[in-house]
């Protein structure tokens, strides 16, 4: 996923299927993987395709004119497990920690993003005082020890102050990193009160130690240490004001080496008579649907998504599944993603498209359509992980037009509502110059995040509004609020600030403005000037 970067060399040897020299990185790696397995029944599609990429509303008008404003989610991955993006190393003083964030939040304001999502349990640990996990050590550089402030609540309050929108990204089922930067598969060299320290029974070893990239689980398969984590995760949302809760790949291990996971015993204890791979599908799908329904218990605005490996199966295994020839997220790390869109246990899905077009293993304009057609009839929508750390590598990746033709396919399907970035840092590094090429292509504006039909609704009244020379000024209810230009026929999007009040400087006194307000389901009132 975001964070299996060719920066380090890849854990997970090629052991089935193809090996492509041409292509780098653990995500490509794994795309070269073949398997074959029997396929799934799916349940029927709901009959009401919804295809409105924009989400404008026509009937809302500035002096006459309809307010023209892009509805797409822009995101970047912000990395903090082995201080990928940030912090730049562990241990800093809370005041650059601070700072380097900051850093961050202004690149997403530069490039008009609208979302960061942020690393906050990379390992069984937490960006949080927690009462299940032990902080972090990527943030001050000790296992379990806390940084001099309240970073969650400080980096949301923080991203909000500029209008973006923040997701916990959360790793359920990771115990520990691999050593010597991480405990490896050493219970006791995890923080004194890691949960797995406490309950080495939900602890499994994969792969296993002595073998490159060993670490420590939690088992998927033991009910108490699924219902911990999602404990665990759920204790954020309860505390804070996160907009999102955000999964990626790592459910159960990618194979290494043949190796069988080690959860026998969990299996003849639970099992209940399926085969040891539907039984391993079945508790990640509890996950999930569990996860989704106590997320709508407890804060139903909340959106919940994960950002999946990009193949589901390939078509020469299931009929279903796409014209590829990769590994299986279905078979190999039993995740059923699409069984997860069909069902609607998400808001959005975020698969990892992370090749090029034409890429004859798995081919990005060939992928695209496939994920384009699993969300149709759904409430899910499809936003694509997009591979700005490839940018530079040898082959397709050296031509620094590659993400901007990806970009543009991606708008010619209305279903497709947003993109997120892998990472923070190759954003900024901006290789070839290719982010500056897509942002001046397709981010030249700022963007309203997509609004989801299953989410709360409860649009604001219009915000008063005043105007003194160059100076704008508003007050009212809403979540956040959109402020309009008039510019020429249409009114256009201008700045989007987080709170019902605000004000900003307008860039001519003599100027037509309107702002709406906007519910936390980014709902949009009617223009007040």
């Amino acid at each position: 996923m975001r964070h299996s970067l060719p920066r380090r060399p890849p854990v997970l040897p090629i052991v089935i299927g193809i090996v492509l020299a041409v292509v780098a990185g653990v995500g490509a790696v794994r795309a070269v993987w073949v398997s074959s397995t029997a396929s799934t029944a799916t349940p029927p599609a709901r009959g009401n395709e919804r295809a409105d990429r924009s989400q404008t509303r026509t009937d809302l008008r500035c002096d006459g004119k309809p307010l023209s404003a892009p509805r797409e989610l822009r995101g970047i991955w912000i990395t903090t497990v082995e201080n990928i993006d940030w912090p730049s190393r562990p241990g800093l003083p809370d005041e650059q920690i601070k700072a380097e964030y900051l850093g961050w939040l202004d690149l997403a304001g530069k490039r008009n993003l609208n979302a960061v999502f942020v690393h906050v349990r990379p390992s069984g640990d937490a960006l949080w005082p927690s009462a299940y996990a032990p902080w972090s050590e990527w943030i001050t550089g000790v296992r379990g020890k806390a940084p001099g402030f309240d970073l969650m609540r400080w980096m949301i309050d923080e991203t909000h102050a500029r209008g973006l929108e923040f997701h916990a990204w959360f790793n359920p089922y990771r115990g520990s990193q691999p050593a010597p930067s991480g405990a490896g598969p050493d219970i006791n060299a995890l923080a004194p009160d890691h949960p797995l320290r406490k309950h080495p029974e939900w602890a499994v070893v994969y792969p296993a130690a002595g073998t490159g990239g060993s670490r420590l689980h939690f088992n998927p398969g033991i009910p108490a240490a699924r219902e911990f984590v999602e404990d665990s995760m759920l204790e954020a949302v309860k505390n804070y004001d996160v907009d999102g809760v955000h999964f990626d790949d790592f459910f159960y291990q990618y194979p290494v080496n043949k190796q069988e996971y080690p959860d026998g015993p969990a299996y003849a204890q639970y099992g209940g008579g399926m085969s040891r791979a539907d039984w391993r599908r079945d508790n990640v799908n509890k996950l999930v649907q569990e996860m989704h329904d106590k997320i709508r218990k407890i804060k139903p605005w909340v959106k919940f998504g994960i950002s999946p490996f990009g193949i589901w199966r390939n078509d020469r295994t299931d009929p279903a599944g796409s014209p590829t020839r990769g590994l299986q997220s279905y078979d190999e790390i039993y995740a059923d993603t699409r069984l997860w869109v069909q069902r609607e246990w998400l808001d959005y899905i975020v698969p990892q498209l992370y090749w090029n077009i034409g890429f004859d293993v798995a081919d990005y304009a060939k992928l695209l359509p496939w994920w384009v057609d699993v969300v149709k009839d759904t409430d899910v929508q499809l936003w694509i992980g997009q591979a700005d750390y490839r940018v530079g590598q040898s082959g397709a990746w050296s031509d620094a037009g590659e993400l901007d033709r990806q970009l543009a396919m991606n708008r010619k399907y209305p279903q497709v509502t947003g993109s997120v970035h892998f990472s923070a840092k190759s954003m900024r590094s901006d290789a070839l110059g290719s982010v500056t090429r897509y942002a001046t292509n397709f981010y030249s504006t700022p963007a309203l995040p997509p609004v989801m039909a299953q989410l709360p609704s409860d649009i604001p009244p219009p915000p008063k509004v005043t105007v003194s020379g160059t100076k704008l000024t508003w007050r009212g209810k809403g979540t956040s609020s959109a402020v309009y230009q008039v510019r020429g026929d249409k009114a256009v999007l201008l700045a989007v600030r987080r709170g019902g009040d605000g004000e900003v400087t307008v860039p001519d006194a003599a100027g037509t403005y309107c702002v709406t307000a906007l519910d936390r389901s980014w709902n949009e009132s009617t223009p007040a000037r």
